[in-house]
């Protein structure tokens, strides 16, 4: 298939920081919406009162179709043809992002009779349900769209950097302000604040959408033409090139490691600071403190990745996480303010470490798509986007479902809310960093072992392409 540099005849802007801050702006929109799913739990075992396995087999089922979700959207977008007046992700974006400004506010809704299962089971998914199907309408051309505003691996790690600045800013936004916003004296959460908190993010997130749509170029992209030779869009033949698509895999599984660790260590992050520390409203700001070497390092980025590679770079940060995470289990964190000195300590040093895969996470599968053109001839955007979206997501709902399952196994009693025993208290003092510490492993797996685009490789790889377009 043709490939051209650019959309059409006319020159594009030369790409530059407008760029990136749109780019980043698409992510501060979808975790304006993305932020309170960690709430869920909380809100739906403590406050709703659902029976936590109920819950734990809910949210699986939510999150698997959730996941299937993503690929089968992904392969929409790509067998789509119609000619839109600027590109079809910015169009699918656009229509997301309009659903997004409500959806998120229908995972929490308060108002239903706390003692019928049965309704309360049918809210949470038909909510869970409706917000996710806007959110992937939005988050998968999204995350396609990195690789067609520039084909230059520097414009690409400077996306992939803003991306994940975006995404901090939303996290640093919601983190510090939520827990004041929806847990009272008594570290008990205010279900009817988290609907409200819900309906603003979304309208920030909305104008987020607009300001990264209107600002966005596009510079790569194919030159369709339609003739009878033109071979039908195969989606079983793109799953595969993607299974054989070992960057893709690996960084896949990275990722997986990323979201089943943290986001199922986030619940009891939440249980560890209401009955361990005795105090849920810091645990936004102490969160917040976690993600000062992600800024830290973002400026640095282009300039690192240039010099060592996104490989090699990822590979060391991780290792410097499960350091981290074995300091967290033999370090004596006592549930005063020494203890949570030691817990923002350690937890600085992963963040570092995860800070840095996820600093260019989104810019390797960008090369990962890449290299699906360089091994197989088709691009396939989103269809590998989605599809490593699908794996992610379903890590996201599994981290949350085992370690859900764990706490219960541990003692954790939604009736109890914040006032856990103080043997369960302790054991969520070891589950927390035991959860990150499978995180940065599966990660050191997945990028060490599996991924294969290192410096030298990535760099043949962008010759033999521009070779081909040329």
């Amino acid at each position: 298939m043709a490939k051209s540099n650019v959309k059409d005849q006319t020159s594009p802007r030369k790409f530059g920081i407008r760029d990136s801050l749109a780019y980043a702006a698409g992510d501060f929109g979808c975790n304006m919406s993305f932020a309170l799913k960690g709430t869920m739990l909380i809100f739906w075992t403590q406050f709703m009162k659902m029976d936590s396995v109920i819950y734990a087999a809910l949210l699986l089922v939510c999150q698997i179709w959730d996941a299937i979700n993503d690929p089968l959207l992904g392969s929409i977008i790509d067998a789509d043809r119609h000619k839109y007046r600027r590109n079809k992700f910015l169009a699918y974006i656009s229509f997301g992002s309009v659903g997004l400004m409500f959806a998120g506010a229908l995972c929490f809704i308060p108002w239903i009779p706390k003692d019928q299962e049965i309704i309360k089971g049918i809210v949470f998914i038909c909510g869970y349900v409706i917000w996710d199907a806007f959110y992937t309408i939005a988050n998968v051309p999204y995350g396609s769209l990195l690789s067609l505003i520039s084909d230059d691996p520097g414009d690409r790690a400077s996306l992939s950097a803003w991306r994940s600045v975006g995404s901090m800013l939303g996290n640093l936004a919601t983190m510090a302000l939520i827990p004041i916003l929806i847990y009272d004296s008594n570290n008990n959460i205010m279900g009817e604040r988290v609907f409200f908190v819900a309906l603003v993010m979304g309208v920030l997130g909305f104008i987020a959408f607009r300001f990264m749509i209107a600002n966005t170029v596009i510079r790569v992209e194919d030159n369709v033409k339609v003739s009878e030779e033109r071979q039908k869009f195969n989606v079983l033949k793109a799953m595969k090139n993607f299974l054989s698509n070992r960057p893709a895999v690996g960084a896949t599984l990275a990722a997986m490691g990323m979201f089943l660790g943290m986001q199922g260590a986030s619940a009891a992050v939440t249980v560890l600071f209401q009955s361990y520390f005795h105090n849920a409203r810091i645990s936004g700001i102490v969160s917040m403190f976690s993600m000062l070497p992600i800024i830290l390092f973002t400026p640095l980025a282009r300039k690192m990745v240039g010099k060592y590679g996104k490989k090699e770079l990822s590979v060391v940060g991780a290792f410097v996480s499960i350091a981290a995470c074995v300091l967290m289990l033999i370090l004596p964190i006592t549930p005063d303010g020494k203890g949570i000195g030691i817990y923002v300590g350690c937890q600085l040093i992963n963040a570092l470490g995860m800070g840095i895969y996820s600093t260019v996470s989104w810019s390797m599968m960008g090369d990962a798509i890449d290299y699906n053109e360089w091994k197989h001839g088709t691009r396939e955007e989103g269809t590998v986007y989605a599809l490593h979206s699908f794996f992610r997501k379903l890590a996201q709902g599994l981290g949350p479902s085992l370690i859900l399952v764990i706490m219960v196994a541990l003692g954790y009693v939604e009736e109890n809310e914040g006032n856990q025993i103080a043997e369960v208290a302790r054991n969520m003092r070891y589950l927390v960093p035991g959860a990150y510490l499978f995180s940065a492993a599966l990660q050191l797996v997945g990028l060490g072992v599996i991924y294969n685009l290192d410096k030298n490789t990535l760099t043949k790889m962008e010759s033999e392409l521009k070779e081909r377009k040329a």
